[in-house]
């Protein structure tokens, strides 16, 4: 029982740093992203997508949804989609595209704190987004998908006032999300490495990362990123890393894994319940990341003296 509080008490001050910085960082960006939406910024930005998202199967209208992704957690973008009037194939193409690149802000900077370069990240998710467009537009069949119809009306910000009054009960539920969510997640570490959990997980997993192009050493990490997603994944990486437990190599290439393919539970589920089939957001997700490390492993090999 002492080594347990033992664990409890080391990682609180860890977890509260950690906690702290993230909510720096989400906050500030969520408030700036409702100006945007009141100033009708994204608006704007969807106008110029939508002759790129014809081409790929989905209609002009439906570009609003993936730039509500890249700067919002998925919530925000099953509530836009929930607005209109799609099929379920459209939607199974953009639900791909955003379960890859949603929150890119966020997730980006906390990626960046772990040794990744923010150009790459940002060049794999969006190119990856819009490869498993292609790629589903081209496999999906045409026909035999239902028609969703809009259920909710979008939330009309009408003043400053209305902004900052989502924003504050939008933020309340974040932090105590994030609080939970991070404390739990440090606590649980601290007690697997006390009691040598880590070192089963590593070898239950060391198959399927060397299947995926990773290190053995990020087993955890990945565990925690495809359960719990990305941000929160790479919170514990930072972490790792800053103890020499992963180095920065085995960090960058697990960023370059769960930059496409991570929250293989929360995120897909919500996407699920809507009616969406996991078979086609689960699988190409991770045939795309599987691709992309061994693409870089690859690229290394040829090219001895690029960054990557």
């Amino acid at each position: 029982m002492q080594r347990v509080v033992s664990c409890i008490r080391l990682a609180l001050p860890k977890a509260t740093h950690t906690i702290v910085w993230l909510l720096k960082l989400m906050l500030p960006v969520a408030l700036f992203v409702s100006f945007l939406q009141y100033w009708g910024v994204m608006d704007w930005m969807a106008q110029y997508l939508s002759p790129v998202f014809i081409h790929i199967g989905l209609p002009g209208a439906s570009a609003i949804v993936f730039i509500t992704s890249l700067f919002l957690p998925l919530y925000s973008v099953l509530a836009v989609i929930a607005t209109m009037t799609l099929g379920m194939r459209e939607i199974t193409i953009l639900a791909i595209m955003c379960l890859i690149s949603h929150s890119l802000i966020i997730e980006t900077a906390v990626q960046k704190r772990t040794g990744s370069s923010v150009l790459n990240m940002l060049v794999v998710r969006i190119g990856m987004s819009f490869t498993a467009a292609v790629l589903l537009n081209w496999l999906l069949p045409t026909t035999g998908f239902a028609v969703s119809h809009s259920t909710e009306q979008v939330t009309h910000l009408s003043s400053v006032t209305d902004v900052l009054l989502l924003w504050a009960k939008s933020s309340i539920m974040l932090i105590i999300k994030v609080s939970l969510i991070l404390y739990g997640l440090f606590i649980l570490q601290n007690l697997l490495n006390e009691f040598k959990w880590l070192d089963k997980i590593s070898s239950f997993f060391a198959p399927i990362m060397r299947f995926f192009g990773l290190s053995r050493e990020v087993s955890f990490l990945w565990f925690v990123a495809q359960t719990l997603g990305l941000a929160y994944g790479s919170a514990v990486v930072i972490e790792q890393v800053e103890k020499g437990i992963v180095n920065k190599r085995d960090a960058n290439m697990l960023n370059y894994h769960i930059a496409v393919n991570h929250s293989l539970l929360e995120d897909t589920l919500l996407f699920v319940s809507i009616g969406v089939s996991m078979f086609w957001i689960v699988v190409p997700r991770i045939g795309l990341a599987f691709l992309v490390v061994w693409g870089i492993h690859a690229i290394r090999r040829i090219i001895p003296s690029i960054k990557l």
